[in-house]
């Protein structure tokens, strides 16, 4: 069973995140966790930027090449991320543009403008073949539709197994444009977002108030 457009009516102004994180805050407490990490060795550089949205600030961490990490700045899980991220890719991560940062922040830009469906920037998808069936399963919703973690379930071939879906999504590290928010349950609630459900409904809002609109 597909679980097609689902309605949440709520208005920009709607959304309200809990815990209040300025862009300057963070990265005051980034650079601080950066300078402990640059004094073990490394082999690569990662390049860390920030996104301000409509919904909270974003950190977006990269190469030269593509995208490894977005997500809002208000996840309590990222430090962690950060953490296990630098620990994959043997990296110190520093505070810089580069050219797959400063494509993500101007389709980032553009999406919430309502200008912008489809992201182009390039990722470096890091998990189990399994993990990574499902963010690509997840990235194939539509704009401004919905799907639930029973139908990701039976689309990568497992269709008991969408508890383990849901995991696969909590652990997506590319808010947005691997479409979590998307993913709702399969009674048509709202479902689980690891940042704010608030934040999941006006992302969903959104794309359909878009899609309605054209």
């Amino acid at each position: 069973m597909v679980c097609w457009v689902t309605i949440f009516k709520m208005k920009d102004k709607d959304f309200n995140c809990e815990k209040k994180i300025s862009i300057q805050d963070f990265k005051l407490s980034f650079t601080g966790i950066m300078a402990a990490s640059s004094k073990l060795k490394h082999s690569s550089t990662l390049y860390a930027s920030a996104i301000e949205t409509k919904v909270g600030p974003m950190l977006a961490i990269a190469d030269e090449k593509q995208l490894y990490l977005l997500e809002f700045m208000d996840w309590w899980k990222l430090k962690r991320e950060i953490g296990q991220l630098r620990e994959k890719t043997n990296s110190v991560i520093i505070l810089k543009e580069t050219k797959p940062l400063i494509s993500i922040k101007n389709e980032i830009k553009k999406y919430f403008e309502g200008k912008l469906k489809h992201f182009k920037t390039p990722l470096c998808l890091v998990g189990t073949p399994f993990q990574i069936n499902v963010w690509e399963e997840i990235a194939k919703i539509p704009y401004g539709q919905t799907r639930s973690y029973a139908d990701i379930a039976v689309l990568v071939g497992k269709p008991s197994a969408y508890r383990a879906v849901a995991n696969a999504a909590g652990i997506n590290q590319f808010a947005v444009v691997i479409p979590c928010h998307r993913v709702i349950s399969h009674n048509g609630g709202i479902g689980g977002y690891g940042t704010s459900i608030d934040r999941k409904r006006w992302l969903i809002h959104h794309e359909q108030n878009i899609k309605t609109a054209q």
